[in-house]
């Protein structure tokens, strides 16, 4: 187990260092998600959905450089 995940760890960072714009909006939208989550009140009527899209889509993100 462990090592199928130092395998996964292995490839984010090989396609995030080859892409730093790519890891910076990916990080970024994580970063947004988390806001999002501990700032409720400034995030309208929906926080909780907003927070869990960004960081739904910053595990995307994640996702697809791994399978890169």
């Amino acid at each position: 187990m462990m090592q199928l995940y130092r395998n996964y760890e292995k490839k984010a960072k090989k396609y995030m260092s080859k892409y730093p714009q790519y890891n910076a909006i990916v990080h970024a939208l994580g970063g947004i998600g988390i806001g999002f989550l501990l700032a409720y009140p400034l995030a309208g009527s929906h926080p909780v959905r907003w927070g869990l899209a960004f960081l739904g889509l910053s595990i995307l993100g994640h996702l697809w450089a791994i399978k890169k």
